[in-house]
Parts: C-alpha cells; structure tokens; sequence
C-alpha cells in the first residue's frame, strides 16, 4: 500500500472528503473554518500564561475559551525547521531541514503539507504574512496568497544573523507598519472567502527583531521595573556542571558579539514585551473581525509561536542552538468550538487561562489534530499526535514527550521533555549531557545529569531518545 505522502492528488482527495460526504449523507455537516495564527519568535510571555507584566488582553480572552497547552515544544529553535517540521507533519530529522536556507519540496517534492490537505479537500487556503519561512513559501499550500521561492544561501543566514538590530517605537503611520497591515489584508480575506470553508494562516513578524511597535504599546512598560532573569548574565556563560557546548559562545540577533548591561538588557525586555502587546491588539482586531462575520462558532482557531526565545537567560539572546527551556517553550491555544468537552479544572494559569493542559505536546501535533477535527482520517505516516483526546478533557492520559534539536556547528543536539525531566544529549555516548528537573529547578539551573541518585532518570530519558532517533 503506498504511504500517505505517496499518494496522488486525485486520490488524497477522495480519502479526506469521503467522511464529509457519508457524514452528508446522515445529515448536513457543515466544514469547519480553521483560522491558523503563528507569530515569529513568541515565548509564552501572555498573561495567560502567568506573566504578570505583559499586557495582552486579547489573548487572555482567547485563552478562556480555548484549552491553553502549558508545556508545548517547538522540534527546532529556528524559523524554517520548526515550520517545516509543523507544515509537513514530519521530525527535523525526517525532513533534514536543519537552517534557514533549504526547502522541503527539493527533496520531496510529493509531501503533502497540512495546508495543502485542507486545499485538496475543497477548502480556501489562503495566507497572509510567514507561514513557511520567509522567501521559502510553498505555492502547492494556497489557493491565494502564495509567493514565488527566493533562493536563500547558507551564507545570506549568516550574514543577516550578524546585522545589527534595534528597537524603535514607532511614533506615526502605524498604518504602515507590517503587522498592521497583516491584519488588514487578513479581514479581507475572511470577508471574501466567509461563504465557503476556508483555512486561513496568518503569520505576524513581531516579536521578531527588530522590535518595532507603535510608541504607545512601549509607554505601557518602564525598562527600570523590568526584572532581569534570575541567571541572566552579560554574555551567554555554561553553569557549573554543564557541556560548553550548551551554549553558542557569541549572540545573535541582540547583542551580536558584546556583552549586555543590566540596563541595555531591561531597555529590551521591556521593547520585546512591547511588540508582544502590539501582535496582540493585532490578534485581536482579526478575531474581533471573526465575530462581527459570524464565524466563530464554527471556526478553529491555532495560536502559536513558532520556537522559544533567550531574553538573557543564561546570557544568551535569541533562541539559535539552544535546547533550553527557554528556547522549545512556545504558547500554543486551541479553541475548537462544538468539538471538545469542558474541562473540570475551570480555569488556566496565573487565574487567566481557559482550560489548561499540562501535557508535554508539540508543535509537531497540530497536523495530525486539524486533520481530525476536521474529519478527515489521520494519515499514519504523520509524526506528530493527535491532541483531540486532550481537547476533550485536558487532564487525560498522555503517554507522549516532546522531542527538540538543535544545531551547534557540525553537532545536531538531541532534547526530550516530559512532564518533570529535560534531558539533552551533545555527544553520541551521552558524555555530554544534562538533565534537569523541573519541579525542583524550573530556570534549569543545576545539571542533575552526572548524579548517581538520576541514574535512573537518565538511563529511561536516554532510551526516549535512543527510541526516537534509532532510524536516523
């Protein structure tokens, strides 16, 4: 039998519209809309998540009805394997994208994305702003709003990664702004395509550097009652105890190749925060939007971010070559109106959210869980899982990890999370490894790994590993 990403187009259609159309045949389903919302470089910095200083009250009310993933992981802190990796439903290590340069299609061309899924089976796909990385989108994904690829060079990564970037708050034509103007392009587009189902992807640039925002949203935090990370240090520094592989020696992105003041490290907290409020009020102009047309109740909305961020953890900045907390950490919500139950535990974190879910998920899952909700059956061949079961009731069983690389020159570091444990290997033996419990130490701030007493730990977190990564 050929495998699901072995299939023509003819006979993938077939295979996702025949439960929509036995289910007509009983009674008149109607398709649900899926409005799909990544953001670049979001860390879960929501008051929803329990941030006492950011200011986003249009994602909290989000969060209140949607079931809010606590623990969700990206399988790679860079923008282009992270998307396509989630786009593709397949593992860093399946796609071998592992930068910023290379695009899946070249090695396989046949794979059906998840957006390409919805397209076949009669949906309007439509996007816009980053979806799939910059200048590498996939035209075979849209029915509009699909760009043409740009070549990217390994060494065009580079070089962007060594400009200097800023904050600026932006004090007229905000109008102009790219965000702002995502948002407009996104409402014309709901309001053209509302009579049909459709899968809409909105992709928002900040908080991405440069941390451009209007000027009001910086007026709304003081960088001098910004609190500093309880390991934050001038320049990215390895603990006692940890492989100096652990970290990149040098920062991009912020800081590129000098150390951080506390002040000049306060200043850029309080600009990240900043463009963290700005993309909400934008979220919240498309979802208001969403509701003036009457299309909420049946209409699932994603949020996420596509990969962690370093805000002077550890000294570092940014998120390349990390498998810290920090860096794999992403908001991820769900709300799947008419297609979950309620949850018992009422509210979310910090008193803000919907309805929790503690659960170590991925990004990697969203795939496998809108191609269930929307009725169609999950192709086997995806590497993700589905979250229904955790829509329905947040607290349920989950037997699952989350699995994260990242690149540190020629070294591909391995990372697996469950509920308590980090577990990161740099080496093939496990010399280099660490390991931290997040009961205990949620800044990960000892290394457990060389202790007797988590042997065990290690041994059973290795084996995870070895489990998942044995094929490649």
């Amino acid at each position: 039998m050929k495998s699901f990403h072995q299939l023509s187009s003819c006979a993938l259609l077939l295979l996702v519209a025949a439960p929509m159309q036995q289910a007509n045949a009983q009674e008149p389903a109607k398709k649900p809309n899926v409005l799909f919302i990544a953001v670049d470089d979001l860390r879960p910095a929501l008051g929803c998540y329990g941030n006492p200083i950011v200011k986003t009250p249009n994602l909290d009310k989000l969060a209140k009805s949607a079931v809010l993933f606590r623990n969700a992981y990206c399988q790679f802190p860079l923008c282009n394997p992270s998307r396509t990796s989630m786009l593709t439903g397949k593992h860093p290590t399946t796609t071998k994208i592992t930068d910023n340069s290379k695009h899946f299609r070249d090695a396989f061309p046949d794979w059906v994305t998840l957006p390409e899924l919805f397209r076949l089976a009669g949906y309007s796909t439509v996007r816009v702003g980053k979806i799939f990385h910059g200048g590498l989108d996939d035209e075979k994904s849209w029915v509009e709003g699909a760009e043409p690829r740009k070549e990217r060079k390994p060494q065009d990564q580079k070089k962007y990664a060594q400009q200097s970037d800023r904050w600026v708050a932006f004090e007229e034509n905000a109008e102009s702004l790219l965000d702002t103007k995502t948002t407009e392009r996104a409402i014309a587009l709901l309001e053209k395509h509302k009579d049909k189902p459709f899968f809409l992807a909105v992709g928002y640039a900040r908080p991405h550097s440069p941390l451009i925002a209007p000027k009001k949203y910086f007026d709304l935090y003081d960088p001098s009652n910004i609190p500093l990370p309880v390991d934050f240090a001038a320049k990215p520094t390895v603990r006692p105890g940890v492989p100096e592989i652990a970290l990149p020696a040098r920062n991009s992105d912020l800081f590129i190749s000098r150390d951080a003041s506390e002040k000049e490290a306060r200043e850029y907290i309080a600009a990240y925060y900043a463009c963290v409020s700005y993309m909400d009020a934008e979220v919240g102009r498309l979802l208001d939007a969403l509701d003036r047309l009457g299309l909420r109740d049946n209409t699932i909305i994603v949020f996420f971010g596509d990969h962690g961020y370093h805000l002077g953890e550890k000294g570092k900045w940014s998120k390349h070559g990390s498998l810290y907390e920090v860096a794999l950490r992403v908001p991820l919500l769900i709300s799947a109106p008419g297609r979950q139950l309620p949850s018992p535990q009422g509210r979310g974190a910090g008193g803000e959210g919907g309805q929790p879910c503690n659960r170590p998920v991925q990004l990697l899952d969203i795939y496998p869980t809108l191609v269930e909700l929307g009725g169609f059956p999950v192709p086997k061949a995806l590497e993700g899982k589905s979250l229904a079961p955790l829509l329905r009731e947040p607290a349920a069983g989950w037997h699952h990890a989350a699995f994260s690389l990242a690149q540190r020159g020629k070294v591909l570091g391995r990372s697996v999370r469950t509920e308590r444990f980090r577990y990161t290997e740099w080496d093939a033996e496990g010399k280099l490894a660490e390991l931290y419990d997040h009961v205990a130490d949620p800044h990960e701030l000892r290394n457990l790994a060389a202790e007797p007493m988590h042997a065990a730990s290690v041994a059973r977190l290795r084996k995870l590993l070895q489990e998942r990564f044995s094929q490649e």
